[in-house]
């Protein structure tokens, strides 16, 4: 026996596609109706075109308004989270040294540059931990942001000391810690000049590290007009986030990269971090002067360098380098 075939049609097929090709004309144009059928049990429910696009209009809307939910709960979460970065006091330089900018009383919230990349909730967390095992230490930071002065409160009994370039932020940040420190530093440097520098470090052995002091180096990478209580502590931690280095007419972190490696030879097992490891100059630095063999740990785009000093018979920065080669 054949199966029974039901006179329902699907929801999508007009009930007019099942009439014999051989009907009458006349009754087919009586009876187009333009309606569609769905079968449910032995219920047949009707659908005009009329409905249908409204029933398609609802779910359209209602899609949209539950999408727009969605994104807007998300950016209050994001904003809420970031803000926790924010810096809770800012303090004035008390230093006497020329090098060191008085900061107004009344400065405004620091604005950072387009190019600049804060540290990310990890990278934060990562960071904070470090200095809080090691505090009270000496933490020597190139760069000066928001999130960095919250690490200086993390080491409120040690010494902190910041150095940057950008005017602005050095008139939009202040600290009123004897123990915190924000000097003006000056780079001669240009970040399109990296590969022509990294040439001439490797071929002039005044960029070597057992040369003379770091502050009478003829190095074209040394930093030689720090403040005198940089080349005389021994840094416990070193940040390299600073200066800019985003495009090519800037800084880049060239000079301050070797500058920290220097100093970090100087002294005690000094951990050195770099930031933004994923630009070239970064990487590239951080390989020829600080050294994968010291490379302890990472997070994100930051790296965790752990050099030991005292080496004064040493010739080149990384005995058992075999990336960037001449």
């Amino acid at each position: 026996m054949p199966p029974e075939v039901s006179s329902c049609r699907p929801l999508v097929t007009p009930f007019i596609q099942s009439l014999p090709r051989d009907f009458p004309r006349s009754v087919l144009v009586n009876n187009q109706s333009h309606k569609y059928y769905y079968c449910q049990g032995s219920k047949m429910m009707k659908f005009t075109k009329r409905k249908l696009f409204v029933i398609l209009v609802f779910i359209l809307i209602s899609l949209s308004v539950v999408r727009f939910l969605k994104i807007t709960l998300t950016t209050s979460f994001s904003a809420a989270a970031d803000a926790g970065f924010a810096p809770i006091v800012l303090h004035n330089c008390t230093t006497s040294s020329p090098s060191c900018r008085k900061i107004p009383a009344h400065a405004k919230r620091p604005i950072s540059s387009a190019n600049t990349t804060v540290l990310t909730k990890k990278e934060f967390r990562f960071l904070s931990s470090l200095i809080t095992r090691r505090a009270p230490c000496n933490l020597l930071v190139f760069g000066l942001e928001p999130q960095h002065l919250v690490l200086a409160s993390m080491n409120a009994n040690g010494t902190t000391i910041f150095l940057e370039d950008n005017p602005e932020k050095l008139r939009t940040n202040k600290t009123s810690s004897n123990s915190t420190r924000i000097y003006k530093v000056e780079y001669r440097t240009k970040a399109k000049q990296a590969y022509r520098l990294l040439k001439h470090a490797r071929q002039d052995p005044a960029c070597a590290p057992h040369s003379r002091r770091l502050q009478k180096s003829n190095c074209l990478l040394a930093l030689t007009r720090l403040p005198r209580e940089v080349y005389k502590r021994k840094w416990d931690v070193v940040v390299v986030d600073g200066p800019d280095g985003g495009a090519p007419d800037a800084p880049g972190r060239m000079a301050a990269i070797y500058t920290a490696s220097m100093i970090a030879r100087a002294g005690n097992a000094t951990d050195v971090l770099v930031h933004d490891v994923d630009r070239m100059i970064e990487k590239w630095f951080s390989w020829e002067f600080l050294c994968e063999e010291n490379l302890v740990s990472s997070k994100g785009k930051l790296w965790n360098f752990r050099i030991q000093g005292h080496h004064p018979n040493s010739t080149t920065f990384c005995p058992a380098k075999t990336i960037l080669t001449k």
